[in-house]
């Protein structure tokens, strides 16, 4: 079987675990219970995000989308310290 043949096995299957994991990180999102609970969510689903565009990129062989990956890993990250620091300083105030 070349690589191709196994590729177009695969595909399916990692785009249906990365859309179940997307769907239980939103539902974590939604129901919290807390807001530390809600960011995590958030990162998680933005590094699903990136893990379909990775999936994608090398399903269609595109090396333009594995820029666009990187580009929403780093914007992710710096949203993740943002929300951080909020949720650090506003429980030092209380």
């Amino acid at each position: 079987m070349s690589a191709g043949g196994v590729l177009a096995i695969v595909d399916p299957v990692i785009f249906s675990m990365l859309s179940v994991a997307l769907f239980l990180a939103f539902v974590r999102l939604v129901r919290g219970p807390s807001l530390p609970d809600r960011v995590v969510a958030l990162d998680l689903i933005a590094a699903l995000t990136v893990g379909f565009i990775a999936v994608y990129a090398i399903d269609t062989g595109e090396r333009v989308f594995l820029d666009v990956a990187i580009v929403v890993a780093l914007i992710t990250f710096l949203g993740t310290v943002a929300f951080a620091r909020y949720i650090e300083r506003r429980a030092s105030s209380e």
